[in-house]
């Protein structure tokens, strides 16, 4: 079951190799959610570099220039992030095997996004694994890689193989991997960020009933944060039980549906009291609360610290 909270871990880092004609959207629904998390953590729980295999800038198909740290064979870390997009097949060299290869060793997770599927596995990374691909190279991809159980899904984790089938697609796991290793509050709250509706994607691959219910039930709370409603009344607008509904939440979320919704509550306080100059008795009412002191008292179980020490920071 996964966690809705989870205590502080160390600080984990990505490496995001980069090729010409890598999509600016595939990198940044890659980074700016690990960005968001360390902002809302109010500490670096993620850190990232930008690799190449020459050292050498890499252009975007936009024409974004982007200089690396360092070059692939100097780098370590907990995730290697493989991003070609476009032109792909100009990296299948030896050059990109042999780099492949030892980034293998040196990061504990390898992850091929849109296309870079398509490199790990010519570098013999995804043998006798289950993983998919961008979906207008999944039936080339099957047929040259018969060794390969192919996947019609948005992301696929197979061990410490990572694969992603799009740009939109890496939003979401990312997320996946937010909540399954800092949980699934700290993700809820980065996609609540970017006013996300499809954080049930990054549920399991989001293919599931339950994580259309757990979807659906999230989106009626963030509907309802000013004037709260009760659970039995979010259920029946997501068209299930109570019953089912606290089953669902606790599955997905690994929390129950009042911790969610008050979490999504005081999510907003804190966004207001950090980012506003509202007074705490607005920012009580703006966030379904009553009583002044209650919502305070909430905010600090929940993060630790009253609004106002927040806003002294």
């Amino acid at each position: 079951m996964p966690n809705w909270s989870k205590s502080p871990a160390a600080t984990q880092h990505i490496g995001v190799l980069l090729f010409d004609g890598f999509s600016n959207h595939c990198l940044a629904n890659t980074i700016e959610p690990l960005r968001a998390a360390n902002s809302l953590s109010r500490k670096q729980v993620f850190n990232w570099e930008f690799l190449t295999i020459n050292g050498d800038n890499a252009q975007s198909s936009s024409g974004l220039q982007v200089a690396p740290h360092k070059r692939l064979h100097h780098a370590a870390g907990d995730i290697l992030v493989v991003m070609p997009s476009y032109g792909f097949r100009r990296y299948i060299s030896r050059e990109t095997q042999v780099g492949l290869r030892r980034a293998a060793r040196q990061f504990k997770a390898l992850a091929g996004l849109d296309t870079g599927s398509w490199l790990l596995a010519e570098a013999g990374l995804l043998e006798h694994r289950c993983a998919t691909i961008h979906w207008e190279e999944m039936t080339s991809f099957a047929e040259r890689f018969p060794e390969i159980d192919v996947q019609r899904e948005r992301f696929v984790i197979d061990g410490n193989r990572i694969t992603c089938s799009g740009a939109m697609a890496a939003f979401d796991l990312v997320l996946h991997l937010i909540g399954r290793d800092h949980g699934q509050a700290l993700a809820l709250e980065v996609s609540q960020l970017f006013m996300s509706h499809g954080f049930g994607h990054c549920l399991r691959g989001g293919a599931e009933a339950s994580s259309r219910i757990v979807k659906n039930a999230l989106a009626i709370m963030q509907d309802n944060l000013e004037n709260p409603i009760t659970i039995a009344e979010i259920a029946r607008q997501a068209k299930c039980t109570q019953k089912v509904l606290e089953v669902r939440m606790k599955s997905d979320l690994g929390a129950t549906p009042q911790q969610i919704y008050r979490r999504q509550r005081l999510n907003l306080a804190r966004k207001l009291a950090v980012g506003t100059d509202l007074r705490i008795a607005e920012i009580t009412v703006r966030c379904g609360y009553a009583d002044a002191a209650a919502m305070t008292r909430a905010f600090r179980n929940e993060f630790g610290a009253t609004p106002r020490d927040l806003r002294r920071i």
